[in-house]
């Protein structure tokens, strides 16, 4: 009887081994049968995907996604705007360097869990989700257990099914900057409308920044022309500038490669106000104040333009702070071989920061004006809304613009849905009211 018991249980032994096999090769094999039957698209981490805990050890994204995955502390999330909906077969292209690892991704509020090993990239099937709307949808990775040193380096997540058959906005490429402007996201912007054979010589424009609205990284640019512009910036949890920046003609990313004669000549500049030259995307003279404004509180700004008549334009920056009670000067510049007022004024909203990309940010623009060259003031009441080459590939869909009460709005970032169609017109009507400015009295 005893012998009986034991060969029984050698034999169930044996049976369920089996029949873990049987189980983990049909897996595996549904996994192939889905990669020779379906077209999968893959979301590379490198632009959709950030970490998304508040550690930065054991774990982190690179261009070609995520690698030195150690921490099971570690969260990471990818971002994929879907315009159809139905059922998602979802992968995950990895590669298990050493040992075997189980990951669990969740979408939807479902989880699902994978255990895999081999050190070969290759797609990996993770489970099917129904889309039953179009929009963002986060997906997000969790290690659950390892035997190796990393769970896995990962490319990407692969898709296939319905939802993938209509358009899709993800980052595809990295465009030679480690997917840099996609992973900031979407800048946009607001072209006002200045009535024709109008010279502009001042502009002004108020802005706030809602409260909770001023995330690191940010620019909130009031007052931009063909040649410059003027904001305010979140720079660190610590630091906030007033930025006024005047391009040179000469078309370089270098400054120390313009020649003398195109070099933008500094006139002046407030106090407190640090000056330089600035690169990267074109060059030119840069001045800004450190000044920490604050949420919620409406700031001023006007920029003053004026050709000299030989063959330069001036250009001035004031910045008002209801902190300070008083008009104070940022800076005046000039711009050779430019004989011009100002055009295509303009307000725009950046993240430039790209790990600050999962993050929306709102800014108001209001009370907008332009003086022209014979003294007369105008209200600005009209504005082009548009994106630039991330939202206009439709990369990123993260994007919105309009009109609150009598001010503009822009809106970035954070992977919302309901996104505003660019290159439409925004307007409200005249206020009726005089800007009462005594340009006389600026410092």
């Amino acid at each position: 009887m005893i012998r009986i018991m034991k060969r029984t249980c050698r034999v169930t032994a044996i049976f369920s081994i089996c029949i873990f096999l049987a189980t983990f090769a049909t897996s595996e094999a549904i996994g192939r049968s889905k990669k020779k039957t379906d077209t999968l698209t893959l979301i590379p981490f490198g632009g959709n995907a950030w970490r998304t805990d508040k550690d930065t050890t054991g774990g982190n994204i690179s261009n070609e996604g995520i690698i030195n995955w150690s921490s099971a502390k570690a969260t990471f999330t990818s971002y994929v705007r879907f315009g159809q909906m139905g059922k998602l077969n979802v992968y995950l292209h990895l590669s298990v360097p050493k040992g075997r690892s189980s990951i669990t991704v969740t979408a939807l509020g479902i989880s699902k869990t994978i255990t895999t090993s081999g050190s070969g990239f290759r797609d990996v099937y993770v489970g099917d989700w129904m889309i039953r709307d179009t929009g963002y949808i986060a997906f997000q990775l969790k290690g659950v257990s390892k035997t190796g040193d990393v769970f896995a380096d990962i490319t990407g997540i692969a898709l296939s099914g319905d939802p993938v058959k209509s358009k899709m906005s993800f980052v595809k490429d990295n465009e030679g900057q480690f997917f840099y402007w996609g992973r900031r996201g979407p800048s946009v912007h607001l072209g006002y409308t200045v009535p024709d054979g109008v010279n502009a010589e001042w502009f002004y424009n108020e802005v706030t920044v809602p409260k909770g609205n001023d995330v690191l990284g940010s620019y909130f640019m009031a007052c931009g022309f063909a040649e410059g512009y003027f904001g305010m910036q979140v720079n660190s949890p610590t630091e906030r500038h007033i930025l006024f920046s005047v391009w040179s003609p000469f078309n370089t990313d270098d400054p120390k490669s313009i020649p003398e004669d195109q070099k933008i000549i500094m006139l002046k500049k407030g106090d407190n106000v640090h000056t330089g030259e600035f690169g990267n995307e074109g060059s030119g003279g840069q001045s800004y104040m450190n000044f920490m404004w604050k949420a919620g509180t409406t700031y001023k700004f006007l920029v003053h333009a004026k050709p000299d008549g030989k063959g330069r334009t001036e250009y001035t920056a004031y910045f008002f702070a209801p902190e300070a009670g008083k008009w104070q000067l940022i800076a005046g510049f000039s711009r050779p071989k430019t004989d011009t007022y100002l055009e295509h004024l303009h307000s725009f909203l950046e993240n430039f920061e790209p790990e600050q990309g999962t993050k929306t940010r709102e800014v108001h623009f209001n009370n907008g004006w332009i003086c022209d060259s014979n003294g007369k003031w105008m209200e600005l009441t009209k504005a082009r809304f548009t994106a630039d080459n991330t939202g206009a590939k439709g990369y990123r869909m993260d994007y919105a613009g309009g009109v609150k009460g009598q001010s503009f709005f822009l809106k970035n970032c954070g992977f919302f849905n309901n996104y505003t169609p660019r290159n439409i017109f925004f307007e409200w009507p005249r206020s009726g009211k005089k800007l009462n400015i005594d340009l006389s009295k600026l410092p």
